[in-house]
């Protein structure tokens, strides 16, 4: 599958079914989620001025996806900063430039927002994610990364 032959794009409302596919591939010990609270995740999705969930679309079908929020921001200049999470690619469609695409369509909806950086984490040691990142113009910060989690 080249790259000629797939639309990168926002999600659209429509989408659901191939995302949640998709995320198969990323979690996949993950529950299947209850229909109707995955309705409302993505109905809220799709309505926020904050969010967007990018798609690559091949032969018809969603295989690379990446979410990206944008939040408000009252240091930098009031400049807003951007968050990536949730990048996964269809297997079957991997080192084919698809998910790089979608990070950069995601990067560029960022700067057209006037963000004054991109956070993206991974839980991923492999060296090939690592790279894929690097590739796609991530870099290793300086600073600590640090999460909390409920139980």
């Amino acid at each position: 599958m080249s790259m000629t032959t797939a639309m990168i794009s926002p999600a659209r409302p429509e989408d659901l079914p191939g995302v949640l596919g998709l995320y198969r591939h990323l979690n996949p010990d993950d529950p299947q989620p209850d229909a109707d609270k995955a309705e409302c995740a993505w109905s809220a999705l799709m309505e926020s001025e904050f969010m967007t969930v990018m798609v690559a679309e091949a032969a018809g079908e969603l295989v690379s996806t990446c979410t990206l929020v944008i939040v408000p921001n009252l240091t930098r200049g009031v400049r807003p900063y951007g968050l990536i999470e949730n990048v996964v690619t269809h297997p079957g469609h991997r080192r084919t430039g698809l998910g790089r695409a979608v990070l950069s369509a995601a990067l560029e909806a960022a700067w057209s927002a006037d963000c004054y950086k991109v956070m993206l984490a991974t839980g991923s040691r492999r060296e090939e994610t690592l790279r894929f990142y690097e590739k796609s113009g991530f870099r290793q910060g300086g600073k600590t990364y640090f999460e909390a989690r409920r139980l």
